[in-house]
């Protein structure tokens, strides 16, 4: 599994002009699912986001976690972080197929709430409209291959 965590003051997800995610602070987290990822791989990364310190403490230093920073998480689904980039046109072959990667999603947000955190999500495979105001700027990137 790929994530994209940023920080953010407020982010929200809307699909034909409708909202339907949106959070204050916390992380906007674009997730993808590789063929190959496993139920394991989503527990492992939740843990590693919902408890990833870069919430500035009262002395302005990264070191406030999630709940510290009584932050929630928006979750968008992003297939695209396993584009294969050997020619112009991107191919994802290696993204996982909707009947494998639904499942691994849902999984971790269940884990990500079962952490209780307020979880927000876009609509796995719609076309969605997402904006962030990101906070400053932070950005994680995480690889359940290389953790």
């Amino acid at each position: 599994m790929r994530a994209v965590v940023t920080r953010v003051s407020t982010a929200s997800v809307s699909i034909d002009k409708e909202i339907v995610g949106k959070i204050g602070v916390g992380f906007l987290v674009l997730l993808g699912i590789k063929d190959t990822d496993t139920k394991e791989d989503a527990e492992k990364l939740a843990s590693k986001i919902c408890t990833l310190r870069v919430f500035p403490d009262e002395a302005g230093k990264m070191n406030l976690d999630l709940e510290s920073a009584k932050g929630s998480i928006l979750v968008i689904s992003q297939f695209t972080l396993y584009a294969d980039l050997k020619s112009r046109r991107p191919g994802f072959t290696s993204a996982a197929r909707p009947e494998t990667a639904i499942p691994l999603y849902e999984h971790f947000i269940e884990n990500c709430k079962s952490k209780g955190f307020t979880v927000e999500t876009g609509r796995f495979g719609a076309m969605m409209d997402v904006s962030s105001v990101n906070a400053g700027p932070v950005t994680i990137i995480y690889d359940t291959e290389t953790m």
